[in-house]
Parts: C-alpha cells; sequence; structure tokens
C-alpha cells in the first residue's frame, strides 16, 4: 500500500494526468482512511490552492467546471469533521494565497460568510471558533503582502476593500468576544487599513471593549492587542481625540452598567497608558476637556439618584484618573501657552466637576440611595486623590504651573500652615465626606487613604515639617492610613487584585490597602506607634504563604495578593533597614516558635522556664540583661557560660522535655522557613542572643513517632544554615559570652547522635549527604569564630577533641568497628566532625608553628589526638573490607593527609631529610586511597562533589614523596587516570567544568614533580587528538580530551623547557583546529561541543601566544575559523554560547597581534559583520512566539556594541574602512524591524563609528547607498547629530 501511495503527490502536479483524474485521487485521498500520507491536510489544500492561483494568474488553463470544483474541494475540507478536529488538536492549515479574486472566494466557503443572508442559521462557539481561525488565516495571508487601498481603488475598483468592509460587518454585527480569534481578525483588518473599520467604529468599541464580557486569560490578551493597535493606528494617524469622541458616545450613551465589566483592567489600562505616553501635552489636553465636557453635559445633570448614572460617572473617572496620570509631565521646558491651559484645566476641573460630586456627599441620603452614594463616593473621591496627585507633581516640576490662588467662592480660608486634603474644600466638610466613605469597603475608602497619604508627604514637603504641630498631624494622618482597613485585614482574604484603581471593590479593596500600606512604609513607619508597628508585623506574618505557593500558571494572570504582597516585602532589601518593623517581625516569628515548642512541654512548666528562659521572654530587649552582665565577665570565667550549656546538656542527656509531633513539626518549619529569608547576619545583640537559643532549643527538640526521617532531616537542615547564618552575623561574638563554642559543638552533636540512630535512611541517601555538608559547614564556622576571635584556644579546642573521643568509646569499642555496624550515620557524623576540626586546627598549629608562636606544643598535641582519632576511624572501616570511596571519605582522608604533612612541619614537596624521625602515621592508608581513586576516578566523577574531594586527594598526594611508589611515576599515573575522565562522554560537561580549578592546581603540581619526558609524552597524547582522522572516524571524545587538556596547560604556570615544547606544538595545534573545525562544519548535525572549547582553546592561544607565536599565518589562520563557525539557525541556549566565544577570539586578535590585524583587516571586519548580522537576526521582532529569548540576544548586542568601541579606539587604523561599517550597518538594518533594546545598543555602537567619518564620508554614503538604506542611513545619522553628537560635545565643552 505505501508503494502505492506513495507517487500521489506526483501524480497531483503531473502534467500527463487529466484533471478529472486528479480531483477523483485528490477526492479519494482526503476520505480514505487507509490512505497515509504525511501531513495529507496541508499537501492537499496546496494543491488545490497553488492550482486555482495560477489558473487566476493566467499561468494554467483550466476548464470553468473545473475550477468550480476545485473550489468546492477546499469547501468540503474546510467544512468537514476531519478538518475540525485537526484544528481542536492544536495543529494549524496554512491558506496563504497572494490573489484578490481568490481571498472573497475562499471566504464564501465558510458558513460565516452566509450569515447574513441566512439570518436563521446560528453556530455553535466552537463552529465558530473553527472557522474564525480560518478567516484569520486568510487575513494574514493578505496582511503578509502590504495592502496598497490606492492601489486597489484604481486598478481594482475597490474590490478587495469591499471585501474586507463585508468581513469587518459580518464580525462586528456578529460579536464574539468569546472567541481570541475573533479579536484577532479584528486586529488584522486594522493593521491593513483603518478606513475598513471606521465606519463601524462605535460598534466596534462596544462590542470588542467597553460591552464586551472577557474573563478567559488568552481572550484577555487579544482584546488587548486589538485595543493597542487601534490606539496606535489613531497616534499615528493624529486623530486621539477623535478616537476618544467615539470612546465617550459608548460610555454615554444608555446601557445596563451595572453588567459591564470595569472598563479598564491591568492590561487594557496597560495599554491605554503606552499610548498617553507617546501623546504631545495638546493632544491630551484635548481629550482632557473632552471628557470633562461630556462629563458635565451628559453625567452631571442627570446624577442625582440614577444608579446607572453613577456608574457612568465612575467609568467616566477612571478614564480621566488614567489619561491624568499617563499624560507626560510639564516640566520649565514645557511651552508658558500649554502650561495655562493646564492650570486652567485643573481649576476647571476642580470647580465644575470635583466640587459638585464632593457636595452630594456632605448630605445625608436615604437607605434606598445607598448603593448609588457608594459609587458616587467612588468617583468623587478618585477624581480627589487624581487631582491632588498631579496637582503636587505640576508644583514639583514646573516652577510656572501655580495651583489655585484662595479658596473657591464661599470657602473660609483655614487659619494652619498644614496642608489641606483638598485645596478648597474645608476641613469639617471632609469629616463628613469622610463619614460617608467609612460606610463603604471600596475605592473611595481607598483613594481617601490614597489622599491622606498625599497630605503627609506634603507636610514633609514643608520647612516647618519637624514642628509639634506638624508631627502631631503626621502621626494623626499615619494612624488613619493604617486604621481605615484594620478591620478588613483581620479577616480572612482569597481574592486578587490587578493593580488598577478602577477595579478596587468590597473584595479587592484590603488587598489594594495592604499594597498602599507596604509601598509606603518608609513615610508611615516613622509615625506610627509601637503598638501599630506590631499590628504590621503580624499581618505581614499571618499573610505569609507558609508553604511554598503554587507559580502562577502562563493562562493565569499575575494578580496581586495579600501574600505575594508580604512575600515581596519579606525579600526586600529594604526590608532590614526598617529596623522597628524588621524587630518586630522577627519577635512575632520568635513567639509563634516559642508557643509550639511550649505546646509540645512533657515536664511542668515553670522547670522549664528555669532551664530555657528564653523560650518565655515577652520581648527581645528582655535579653539585653544576659549581654550587660556577661559583658564584665572574663572570658576565662566559665560559671555565666556553663550554667546555659550545663542546662542544655543535661536536657539533651536525658529525654529532652520538648517533644514535637509530624504537624507541630511543619508548622515551625513553615516559620523557620521565613526566618531564613530575613538578614540574620545584621541583627541587634539582644535579638542575635535569643535567635540563636531560640534555634539550638529547636534543633535538639526531642521529635514523635509521626515525624518522617525526610521531615526531620529538612528541620535540622533549616536549623543549622540559620544558626550558621548567625554565626556569620557581625553580633556572633555576643553568643560566646554566654555559652562557649566547645559547648555548642557537644550541644548539637550529643543531639544530632541521639537522632540519627533512628533515621530509616541509607547512608548515601542525598538529602543525609546535603545535610553533613550543612552541618559540617556550621561546626567549621563555629570553630573558625574561636579562632578568629582567640577565645580560649586550648580549653574549647581540648573540650573537643576529648568530647569526640569520649562519643567513639561510648559508641562502641575503642576500634569503632561496632559503632559503623550499630550506627552507621552516626560513623559519618563523628566523620564529619573530625574532619573539621583537623581542617581548622590543622592550619592553625602549622601557622603558629610558622610564626613561631610560644606555647604551640598544646594546640600540637590536640591536633597529633585529632589525627590519630581520624585515622584510627578510618583504617577501622578500611579494614572491615566495605569502605567505599564517597565524597566525604575521600574528603576525610585528604584532610588527614593535609594536617598529618601540616603537623610534620613540611614545606610543600619537601623531601624527608636525613636523620628526622619524622613520618606519616597512617601512610598504608594513604596508598591505599591513592590506588583506589586512581582506578575509580571515572566512575567518582559522577558527582562534582566526589570528583573535586579525589582531585585534591591526589593533589596532596603528590606533595607527599615518601608516599610514590619507586616502581612506577606518579605523573604518569595521575595523567592517564585524568585523561580516562576527559575522554568519558559518560561525565556531565557540568561537572567537568566545575572540577577545571582543581585540576589546574593538579596539574601545576604534576609539572613541578613531572620531568621533560613526562611533558613530551603528554603533548604527544594531545596531537594525536587534534588528528584529522578522529573527525573522520567520529571520534569526537579523542578531540574534546586533547581540547580539555590544552585548557587545563593554558590554565597552569609552566617554564622553562617544558614551555619551549608546548609553544613549539602551537603552530600544529592552531593548524589542526583549523582542519578539524573545516570537517566539522559539513557535519550534520553540527557538533557543537566540538566548537565551544574549540574557540575557547584558540582565544586562549592567541592571548597567551603574544609573544610565542612568531608566524603571522598562524594567526590569521584563526579567521578562516571564524568564518566557518556557525552563528546562524542555533538555539537560543547555543548562540548564548557560540556568540561571545566567537568575539572573544576576534577580540584576542585585536587585542594581541595588531600587526596581524592590519594586514588582514578585510578578513576581521567580515568576521565581525558575521555577528552584527546574527544579533540584527536574532533580536527582530518576531510576530509569533515570545521574548522570552531576549536577554541572550542583549548580551551579545552588548558585545557588539563593545567592539564597535575597540573599533573606534583604534581610529587610525580603521578610519578608511569606518564608510563601509556604516553602509554594511545600513543595509542589514533595512531588513528587520528590531526590538528597541537591541537597536539602542547597536545604535550606541554604530554612533562611535560614525564619529570616524568625515564629511566626505557621509555624503558618498547618501549618494551611493541603494533607496531603502538611504532613508534609514539619513534616520540614523540625524538621531547621530540630534541625540549623541550634541551630548558628546555638550560634555567635551563642559570638561573643558
Amino acid at each position: 500500500m505505501a508503494a502505492v501511495y506513495s507517487g500521489i503527490s506526483l501524480k497531483l502536479k503531473s502534467k500527463i494526468t487529466s484533471w478529472e483524474d486528479k480531483l477523483k485521487l485528490a477526492h479519494f485521498v482526503w476520505i480514505s482512511h487507509q490512505c497515509v500520507l504525511p501531513n495529507k491536510e496541508q499537501v492537499l489544500l496546496d494543491w488545490a490552492r497553488q492550482s486555482l492561483v495560477a489558473f487566476y494568474k493566467k499561468k494554467l488553463e483550466l476548464k470553468e467546471d473545473i475550477v468550480e470544483r476545485l473550489w468546492i474541494y477546499i469547501d468540503n475540507i474546510l467544512h468537514s469533521k476531519k478538518l475540525q478536529n485537526f484544528i481542536k488538536n492544536g495543529k494549524t492549515i496554512n491558506l496563504q494565497i497572494s490573489l484578490v479574486k481568490v481571498l472573497p472566494r475562499l471566504f464564501g466557503c465558510l458558513r460565516i460568510s452566509r450569515l447574513q443572508e441566512e439570518q436563521t442559521q446560528t453556530l455553535s462557539t466552537s463552529d465558530w471558533t473553527t472557522e474564525l481561525l480560518v478567516v484569520e488565516q486568510l487575513l494574514n495571508s493578505v496582511a503578509d503582502n502590504i495592502y496598497n487601498i490606492a492601489a486597489d481603488k484604481i486598478q481594482h475598483g475597490e474590490v478587495q476593500f469591499r471585501f474586507f468592509r463585508r468581513v469587518a460587518e459580518l464580525l462586528i454585527n456578529h460579536s464574539q468576544a468569546s472567541v481570541p480569534a475573533w479579536f484577532r481578525c479584528l486586529k488584522v483588518l486594522m493593521s491593513l487599513n483603518h478606513l475598513i473599520l471606521e465606519p463601524d467604529l462605535d460598534d466596534l468599541l462596544a462590542s470588542a471593549w467597553i460591552d464586551a464580557d472577557v474573563t478567559e486569560f488568552r481572550t484577555k490578551k487579544a482584546q488587548e492587542a486589538l485595543i493597542h493597535s487601534l490606539f496606535q493606528t489613531y497616534i499615528k494617524l493624529r486623530q486621539v481625540p477623535q478616537l476618544f469622541e467615539e470612546i465617550l458616545g459608548v460610555l454615554c450613551r444608555p446601557a445596563a452598567e451595572a453588567l459591564r465589566q470595569p472598563l479598564l483592567a491591568a492590561g487594557l489600562s496597560t495599554v491605554l497608558c503606552e499610548c498617553l505616553v507617546e501623546l504631545p501635552p495638546s493632544q491630551v489636553l484635548d481629550t482632557w476637556s473632552l471628557v470633562l465636557d461630556k462629563f458635565q453635559s451628559l453625567v452631571l445633570p442627570y446624577l442625582w439618584g440614577d444608579y446607572d448614572m453613577a456608574l457612568k460617572s465612575l467609568s467616566l473617572s477612571s478614564l480621566l484618573h488614567c489619561i491624568m496620570f499617563n499624560m507626560r509631565s510639564l516640566d520649565n521646558s514645557t511651552p508658558l501657552p500649554i502650561v495655562r491651559r493646564m492650570q486652567g484645566t485643573m481649576e476647571r476641573m476642580l470647580r465644575e466637576l470635583m466640587k459638585p460630586l464632593l457636595d452630594l456627599l456632605l448630605d445625608p441620603r436615604s437607605p434606598e440611595l445607598e448603593l448609588w452614594l457608594q459609587k458616587v463616593s467612588d468617583s468623587a473621591l478618585l477624581l480627589s486623590h487624581t487631582w491632588a496627585q498631579v496637582d503636587t507633581m505640576l508644583r514639583l516640576n514646573c516652577s510656572q504651573y501655580h495651583t489655585m490662588s484662595g479658596p473657591l467662592t464661599g470657602i473660609a480660608l483655614e487659619i494652619s500652615d498644614l496642608p489641606l486634603l483638598l485645596p478648597g474644600v474645608e476641613t469639617h466638610h471632609w469629616k463628613k465626606i469622610e463619614k460617608t466613605a467609612a460606610q463603604f469597603n471600596s475605592l473611595g475608602r481607598y483613594c481617601l487613604e490614597q489622599l491622606y497619604l498625599q497630605k503627609m508627604k506634603r507636610t514633609l514637603m514643608q520647612t516647618s515639617s519637624q514642628s509639634e504641630e506638624a508631627l502631631c498631624a503626621l502621626r494623626d494622618d499615619a494612624a488613619h492610613v493604617l486604621g481605615s482597613g484594620r478591620a478588613r485585614l483581620t479577616q480572612g482574604i482569597t481574592a486578587s487584585w490587578d493593580g488598577q484603581v478602577g477595579t478596587v471593590s468590597a473584595v479587592t479593596y484590603p488587598i489594594a490597602h495592604w499594597h498602599l500600606i507596604v509601598s509606603n512604609l518608609t513615610i508611615l513607619l516613622s509615625y506610627l506607634c509601637p503598638d501599630d508597628v506590631t499590628y504590621l508585623a503580624d499581618v505581614m506574618l499571618r499573610t505569609l504563604p507558609v508553604n511554598k505557593a503554587q507559580e502562577d500558571s502562563a493562562e493565569e494572570e499575575p494578580n496581586t495578593t495579600l501574600e505575594k504582597i508580604s512575600e515581596a516585602m519579606l525579600h526586600s532589601p529594604l526590608f532590614p533597614e526598617l529596623q522597628s518593623l524588621h524587630s518586630a517581625f522577627l519577635l512575632g516569628i520568635a513567639k509563634q516558635c516559642a508557643s509550639i515548642l511550649c505546646a509540645g512541654a512533657q515536664s511542668d512548666p515553670c522547670l522549664l522556664s528555669q532551664k530555657l528562659p528564653w523560650l518565655f521572654e515577652k520581648d527581645l530587649m528582655d535579653m539585653a540583661h544576659w549581654e550587660n552582665g556577661f559583658a564584665k565577665v572574663s572570658r576565662e570565667g566559665p560559671e555565666p557560660r556553663g550554667e546555659i550549656a550545663q542546662n542544655l546538656l543535661s536536657l539533651v542527656k536525658s529525654d529532652f522535655p520538648i517533644q514535637l509531633q509530624g504537624e507541630q513539626l511543619e508548622c515551625i518549619l513553615g516559620l523557620l522557613k521565613v526566618m531564613s529569608a530575613l538578614q540574620l547576619d545584621s541583627l541587634w545583640v539582644p535579638h542575635h542572643v535569643h535567635c540563636f537559643l531560640l534555634l539550638l532549643s529547636t534543633a535538639i527538640t526531642r521529635l514523635g513517632g509521626s515525624c518522617s526521617s525526610s521531615l526531620t532531616l529538612k528541620f535540622l537542615m533549616t536549623c543549622c544554615r540559620l544558626l550558621g547564618y548567625l554565626q556569620r552575623g557581625k553580633s556572633a561574638h555576643s553568643v560566646l559570652r554566654v555559652v562557649y563554642a566547645s559547648d555548642i559543638f557537644e550541644i548539637i552533636l550529643t543531639s544530632l547522635f541521639k537522632v540519627s540512630s533512628g533515621f530509616l535512611i541509607d547512608r548515601d541517601d542525598p538529602s543525609w549527604l546535603e545535610f553533613l555538608q550543612v552541618m559540617g559547614t556550621f561546626l567549621e564556622q563555629l570553630m573558625q569564630m574561636v579562632v578568629q576571635m582567640k577565645l580560649s584556644l586550648v580549653l574549647n579546642f581540648g573540650k573537643i577533641v576529648a568530647f569526640l573521643s569520649t562519643c567513639q568509646v561510648d559508641a562502641g569499642a575503642a576500634s569503632g568497628r561496632r559503632l559503623k555496624n550499630q550506627n552507621p550515620l552516626g560513623w559519618q557524623l563523628l566523620l564529619v566532625s573530625l574532619t573539621k576540626l583537623c581542617q581548622v586546627l590543622g592550619p592553625l598549629v602549622k601557622k603558629r608553628k610558622q610564626q613561631q608562636h610560644e606555647g604551640p606544643t598544646a594546640l600540637r598535641g590536640l591536633l597529633q589526638q585529632a589525627v590519630l582519632q581520624m585515622g584510627t576511624l578510618l583504617q577501622t572501616d578500611a579494614a572491615c573490607g566495605a569502605w567505599r570511596l564517597s565524597s566525604a571519605f575521600i574528603l576525610a582522608v585528604s584532610t588527614l593527609l593535609e594536617a598529618d604533612v601540616g603537623q610534620q612541619g613540611r614545606h610543600r614537596g619537601a623531601e624527608i631529610s636525613p636523620g628526622v624521625d619524622e613520618v606519616l602515621s597512617h601512610p598504608a592508608l594513604y596508598q591505599s586511597v591513592y590506588s583506589q581513586v586512581l582506578s575509580e576516578l571515572p566512575a567518582l566523577a559522577g558527582s562534582s562533589q566526589s570528583l573535586q574531594a579525589a582531585v585534591r586527594f591526589l593533589t596532596l598526594f603528590l606533595l607527599a614523596p615518601e608516599l610514590h611508589s619507586k616502581e612506577e611515576s606518579v605523573f604518569t599515573s595521575m595523567f592517564h587516570s585524568v585523561r580516562k575522565v576527559l575522554a568519558d562522554p559518560a561525565i556531565p560537561v557540568q561537572v567537568i567544568q566545575d572540577i577545571e580549578p582543581h585540576l589546574g592546581a593538579l596539574f601545576t603540581h604534576m609539572f613541578e614533580v613531572g620531568t621533560t619526558e613526562d611533558f613530551q609524552g603528554m603533548m604527544q597524547y594531545i596531537l594525536q587528538g587534534l588528528d584529522i582522522r578522529n573527525v573522520w572516524t567520529a571520534d569526537q571524545q579523542a578531540i574534546l580530551s586533547a581540547l580539555k587538556l590544552i585548557k587545563l596547560l593554558l590554565n597552569c604556570p609552566f617554564g622553562g623547557e617544558k614551555a619551549s615544547l608546548f609553544w613549539h606544538a602551537c603552530p600544529q595545534i592552531v593548524t589542526a583546529l583549523t582542519l578539524q573545525n573545516q570537517e566539522a562544519c559539513q557535519e550534520q548535525p553540527l557538533p557543537l561541543a566540538v566548537f565551544e572549547p574549540t574557540l575557547d582553546v584558540l582565544a586562549a592561544l592567541l592571548r597567551q601566544g603574544e609573544e610565542a607565536i612568531g608566524n603571522p599565518h598562524h594567526v590569521s589562520l584563526a579567521f578562516s575559523i571564524l568564518l566557518t563557525v556557525p552563528v546562524d539557525h542555533l538555539k537560543p541556549s547555543e548562540y548564548g554560547s557560540i556568540f561571545p566565544r566567537v568575539h572573544n577570539v576576534l577580540f584576542s586578535i585585536l587585542q594581541c597581534h595588531p600587526k596581524v590585524m592590519l594586514k588582514a583587516i578585510p578578513s576581521f571586519l567580515n568576521c565581525f559583520h558575521r555577528l552584527v548580522v546574527s544579533v540584527m537576526h536574532e533580536g527582530r521582532q518576531k510576530d509569533k512566539g515570545s521574548a522570552d529569548d531576549l536577554p541572550v540576544v542583549l548580551e551579545c548586542a552588548r558585545l557588539v556594541e563593545r567592539m564597535y568601541s575597540h573599533i573606534a579606539a583604534r581610529a587610525e587604523d580603521f578610519t578608511v574602512f569606518s564608510p563601509f561599517l556604516v553602509a554594511q550597518y545600513v543595509m542589514e538594518l533595512q531588513k528587520v524591524t528590531l526590538y528597541p533594546a537591541v537597536k539602542g545598543l547597536l545604535q550606541e555602537g554604530i554612533y562611535l563609528v560614525l564619529d570616524l567619518c568625515i564629511e566626505p564620508d557621509v555624503q558618498f554614503l547618501r549618494a551611493s547607498l541603494p533607496p531603502g538604506a538611504r532613508d534609514v542611513f539619513r534616520e540614523l545619522h540625524n538621531d547621530y547629530v540630534k541625540y549623541y553628537k550634541g551630548k558628546h560635545e555638550g560634555e567635551k565643552r563642559y570638561t573643558v
């Protein structure tokens, strides 16, 4: 069957097959389920479409009945259930046709085209969706070719225009506001020509915006795109006031206002804002006056008692708010007539609109008018807030603007110098207005809060703001703003708000109120009483999502919620600066944690309060007496610190009197996560001490049987991290005045040894290994603090060593074997603790010995004890025969070896002097681990941690010559082991990248101990890896291994004979890279994994071989590589990786080989031009898809700008070529529409090149460029002269 149908396409296109047979074959292929043709739907439609296009273009002769049957065939396909199901499954069909005669005929195939004649016929929503998707494709096919309305009128008698009008009338008369494609079709018609929709503009605005009931997210986006296109079109036509005339006409005509959606929700408001910013002030003032006229003439006279009119007034007020808030602000450079007109409009609005609206709120109304009164209150206060805000901004930015001079008619002057809420409205009138607004939790109350906040800002701007009267007013205003919504924030709120003033309602008011409070904390907080600050902290803690909230879906609107506001504040860098709120918030967390712990108490509360008094402190400042008391005690005074430690130790060793169950543990874990977001490194001393003791008590709390091992681990890890944060804080020393570091060490580990015995997890479980790392980091920080502060070093480290030796003996026999069998996790804890002890104590002993510090004997003895304990523990593990090379084990052996070498007092790589009785304590262990690490190094490379630990051990082993075998070269063994790792395709690239610095350190020491013959062998291996035959045999790993080795070599400092050998082989390396690159560019798919390291190596060779590479030919070979490396048709991640590397090589040539570059400037510019073209291609605005990849393109555009600056810096070399560079840039720019950010960066770069162009160059470009490019150049040069050159010359004059 496959053989039968394989020639279907050929038969349909064949000139031999009759059209009768072609139509039969096409019909059979469409209806047959047995005929499997790839992309069948598209293939068949393309055949019919191309045939008709050829006929109408008179390139094909067809009988009339054949043409009609082709149309019937297309009609049948378009109306088939099969195609509808195909489209519903998310697939698309392309119907691009460039003829007029064919767009109308195709449209006639659709059922919706017959709705105007057959009014009784109705379609379902799914039918509409299907057919509108087809209409959208038909219209888009026209939009791809520019529609010329003049040519259509002259040449075709407006055939196209009449068709478009017919489609527009159909769409507008049969509104489908629930279908995104309906909006998209109208948008395409608007983009073709505004005259297509203008006759029905009022109906379009009503059905697509003002009266549309749009709730689904995708449909809203389509609606916003249409409205945006509408406004942008009328902005270009400079007819925005005419557009607003139509909008106001629809808004003010009779309608069921209660059924309308808010006029300016978030998306539509953003669209309108973007358009208003582009308008000149005169057009905005025209529009503003137009809205005022309509408000005064059509709404205000009929407002009394009419609920629909009250809703209209609120819609118009929202529109006025948007216009006033988003127009360009006036400044001192604004022409005086515009300023005077603005002032007149502001005064008119206050006298003729706002004052009458506010007067309606002064007299009490009957309960029947409550809803009406709410909307009038919302409208009046929204306008008042807007007017006050705009008035303040104008007075600040424009000295020629003056607010209303004198009061309104009949209003007495206030005696106080402090600002009013609104000029011309007395305080006692505001009391009545506030009383009215206070009845409703809606927009009016929110705007009243805004007015009080603006009043605070105006008060603060006055010179007398520090007077007693001003301070009292500020406190009263702050209390009013906070207290206004206090009752609503105590209730559970689950709603969300889109952030727009016009959508504040009884449901969304609490979110808007909390947003207002949090956004203005810097103003409010200084004037709130302590109780109010505590209230704020409680609300913030209560509204935070304790558990991780689900991420917003891409199909949902990113609205604001109480949780999001509080979470944003928690993570804000401003939060720690608000010290009173930060302290109150921390106290709130501490109180809740303490209450949970106290709820789990298993003993007498009085006894608990004696042992753990910090759980019962009501105020963090109560801890200050501890700080003051212990500050007077000498560092050696054991008694005060010992009391707390003994209490905690006694509780840990017995049954801890607090036990938490699963639910309690989850609650406290949620609070600890919140605490993790705080900056705990800058707390006040009392807060720091309290938090540390609270966390320490929490970490050693006994956990019930309902707590799973995974939850327990998560909890312990969080506690250790938080304790670590505190240890890094500026007040960390305060804790060590309360309790010894050695006691904290013992308390933590005693608790962990007990807890770990009950864990039902494997010792290699990732979460357990992560916990070991976190716990080890905390212990290391604790001991480092003792060293840095020099706090009783011998005492603290002596207690730690004694405790760890006791742990080993108490847990099992002295051998430690029973410890590992009975509690393997405890064995790991002990091993990590000893490792960290040696890591801290080893360098300390070595440093003090080098400085010949007095009395290092005690510390050295402690280090010897720790080394012996650790060695015994590790040897016991090795003796069991079941030890594995985990990262923790290798790290422990490495630390042991480093400490062992360090306590012998030898320098790196130094041989043992004859007669000196200094030998390493565990040579057999080290050699055994060395052999196994070498053999298992590729297996260890599965994780960065294990490989890093292994490489560190090999580096240390290299520095202990007495451990080296006499039979084989350590250099050779290590090199081949590392080579296997680099050549292993199973090892992740990220692992190799993470380990590169550590491999570099290893290679550095290998070169120190290796011979010239060893180095020659390495170079021979590298050159073999770069052999062209590896490309032919597809041995990519051999190539990659060689490239990685070169990168490692170039990062290592080596000189003498080894350096000579390397640079002698450099020409061979560059030639091999060139040949490999040429071959690789011919492969499909492209081996991008080879291109990246090739470019890295090439750039490094060019940089470091500035003096060593003598032949210019080998530098010039780099250009051939750069001209062939792919920079187009790459994925964003690939593009972001390849582009900077190509730029890096080019920059290396420019910077390090200027003489070669001078002789090859055309090649250099060709390579650079490839980068410019690729950035323009990637940075163009696309019709479909998102701009998620834009950050990658922007980074590449910055590199292009940077290269332009380097070129401009070498003016003497590139002046002759500057017109050529500009011409190349302009020719490419005319082909694309770039994202503004990308265009801005490229323009900044090309401006630097234009600086090199002299006037004859500019004239030459104007004369020689083709017409389209000439226009682009003219615009570019005008911007250069107007913005860049003027600014640049001004800066020069300023410098002079």
